[in-house]
């Protein structure tokens, strides 16, 4: 009864998950993103007023602190112009981007990775695409935008300049129009902006990019006046708009930074409950900003400095603006001085060996850490060098996956090895085990006394099956990571109809494995499970086949529901993941057969070892006959054998 209600249990129990996800949780996502897209579509483009670090929370819009006086002209926009974040969609709005981009003069961006341009009005890094990067893996998708100007729907830019507590000295601010020295920034050719206040005080900025995603921004002060100056130079990263993010647990995406060799992160529904929407962070920012899944943007102020970070959200119009900005410590100008502060920003691709060569190189503390590696870092980090590496070698991530597995399991070898050896004596004795359970069915102490003794005697450990699982939990989560966070992996193609490793398998049951197209629901995704998972399950069945199984048919049952069930928890994972598990599995059911038979047992749990039956003496045909059940063959009469009951009275008592 008791088991039976177990089994009970477990059904509805899933049951349950079913019916939540499919009548309740996806319609309610559904909804959700119905009410995020009218949101964004009824948003007019607004002014942005950045929170300059040192002077309190953002103004409000026509101050003179940070203003913008941008007024969007209408427009219409082309399909997927922009994005708020890298690799998000946005509805459509009512200025373009080109439009914007063209209003006012700029400066180009222009290298083999990025294309974009700054505007001389605020000097701000505000237009910026990326080129190796696209939205989906359709030849002619659009670019992934990292940087949006003002005037678009969600504005995402970077802004340089300086605070001061002097009195009487006129500051650059966003309304600002610097002069610059060249029309195209690139590779090699910096661009310098410049700007005199009426004090006499020149205010420049020399920016210069790489050839990946790393700006410098040289902040330098030339005191031509007559009054000495303190001046506290700043950076700050704003983001209008809350992007759409994965929403998984394992992942963060929001404000990020490191403080004093310190990782802080800070979800972007988390910041407006700070005091005044402000989260000032403890230690020296060595770099902060706002990250994606697989895009971020960051600020590198000077190490040897020490600056003030914090991360910052208002609203203004009924939405939501995000910022990570730093102070850095004041520089005191005199008459006929100099002071320079050095900055970088970082804005584009989450590339694992760029992030590390950017650390060790510009020697910026824990740089690697804005990819989200997770609690596993000390296993992640290495299975993804592991991978690449067979990528290089191999030219395909499917292929550096599949090795990588043949490598974790001869790793493992020894500790499966045992285990395997234990489960195959335990398949072994299956049938004494069934004996023990039935001839003691009434009495459960005695039942597992028994057992225990069984166990003792034929040197079995029940415990054994669980170790090649437990020692494949780590292994599985850091590779489920690697697929799930790193750039590289993403749109990395297998073979086949696998294009894409980082997403689940596209040819779904509800699509006939790819025979037709349909947009399947939501709600409907979790029972739309592709080829690869219902590979990995049937290699799951066929491993189970092969372990011991349990006594009681009711659990036999369960473990048969087993496969099933992880076939379509399975069916929403990474295709890179489910295959990894299956060829495991394959590994793993090959390597226990082989075991198995050296061991003398059967995949049904026979034994190979018995003795098969003697055959009958070779001897008279018809005695033979005989003892095969024919008739007997006739006797012959003879002399009577000597017995007790044929002596006579005389011959006993004589005896």
């Amino acid at each position: 009864m008791d088991q039976r209600n177990l089994i009970l249990a477990i059904v509805m129990s899933v049951s349950i998950l079913l019916g939540f996800q499919v009548f309740i949780e996806g319609p309610r996502v559904e909804e959700q993103r119905a009410q995020q897209e009218a949101q964004k579509a009824q948003e007019a483009a607004q002014t942005i007023n950045p929170a300059i670090p040192g002077q309190g929370v953002a103004p409000l819009p026509g101050q003179s602190v940070g203003g913008q006086s941008i007024v969007p002209t209408p427009g219409a926009v082309p399909p997927g112009a922009g994005a708020p974040v890298a690799g998000q969609s946005v509805a459509p709005r009512s200025i373009s981007r080109d439009a914007v981009v063209g209003a006012e003069p700029r400066i180009k961006i222009t290298t083999n990775r990025v294309i974009g341009s700054i505007r001389l009005k605020g000097g701000l890094i505000d237009d910026l695409t990326l080129l190796n990067y696209r939205q989906t893996l359709e030849k002619d998708s659009d670019n992934i935008v990292m940087l949006s100007p003002l005037g678009t729907e969600n504005p995402y830019y970077a802004q340089f300049g300086w605070t001061s507590t002097t009195t009487g000295v006129t500051l650059p601010t966003a309304d600002t129009v610097w002069t610059s020295d060249r029309s195209t920034l690139s590779v090699g050719q910096p661009v310098t902006l410049r700007w005199t206040n009426p004090e006499g005080i020149e205010f420049a900025q020399v920016i210069s990019i790489d050839e990946n995603f790393m700006f410098a921004v040289d902040q330098r002060i030339i005191n031509n006046g007559t009054q000495t100056a303190v001046i506290h130079p700043f950076g700050l990263i704003s983001l209008s708009g809350t992007p759409e993010t994965a929403g998984f647990w394992i992942l963060h995406e929001g404000m990020i930074g490191v403080f004093d060799e310190t990782l802080t992160e800070v979800d972007y529904d988390d910041l407006p409950d700070e005091p005044n929407g402000i989260r000032a962070v403890d230690g020296a920012a060595k770099w902060l900003g706002i990250t994606a899944k697989y895009f971020a943007t960051s600020l590198v102020p000077d190490q040897k400095v020490a600056n003030n970070g914090r991360f910052v959200h208002t609203a203004t119009g009924g939405k939501d603006k995000f910022q990570a900005d730093y102070l850095a410590a004041s520089q005191t100008v005199a008459p006929g001085q100099s002071a320079a502060f050095t900055t970088r920003l970082f804005a584009g691709a989450k590339e694992v060996r760029l992030l590390d060569s950017y650390e060790e190189k510009l020697g910026i503390p824990r740089f690697d850490r804005m990819v989200d590696f997770g609690w596993f870092y000390f296993l992640t980090k290495p299975i993804f060098y592991a991978i690449d590496y067979f990528y290089q070698l191999l030219g395909n991530f499917g292929l550096a996956i599949l090795l990588l597995t043949v490598l974790i399991k001869l790793a493992f070898f020894p500790l499966a090895n045992k285990s395997y050896k234990s489960m195959s004596r335990l398949k072994k004795l299956q049938p004494k085990m069934v004996e023990i359970r039935e001839k003691n069915k009434d009495d459960k102490q005695r039942q597992n006394t028994a057992m225990m003794e069984l166990y003792k005697k034929e040197g079995a450990n029940p415990m054994s099956g669980c170790f090649p699982i437990l020692i494949q939990i780590p292994v599985f989560f850091a590779l489920y990571k690697v697929l799930f966070v790193t750039i590289e992996m993403r749109h990395a193609p297998f073979f086949g109809w696998i294009q894409d490793l980082s997403a689940p398998d596209p040819f779904g049951l509800l699509i006939g494995f790819g025979l037709f197209n349909w947009d399947v629901p939501q709600s409907l995704q979790i029972v739309n499970v592709g080829i690869w998972p219902i590979i990995m399950g049937i290699t799951m069945f066929l491993q189970q086949r092969l372990n011991p199984q349990p006594a009681d048919p009711m659990q036999q049952k369960i473990f048969m529901l087993l496969p099933i069930v992880f076939t379509f928890l399975l069916g929403s994972f990474p295709a890179g993941l489910v295959i990894y598990w299956a060829w495991n599995n394959t590994l793993s059911i090959a390597q226990q057969w082989v075991i198995m038979r050296r061991m003398g047992v059967t995949a049904s749990g026979k034994s190979t070892n018995e003795e098969p039956p003697k055959a009958p003496p070779r001897g008279n045909k018809k005695k033979n006959d005989a003892s095969e059940g024919g008739e007997e063959p006739e006797k012959k009469p003879g002399p009577t054998p000597p017995s007790s009951k044929g002596k006579t009275r005389r011959q006993r008592k004589k005896r």
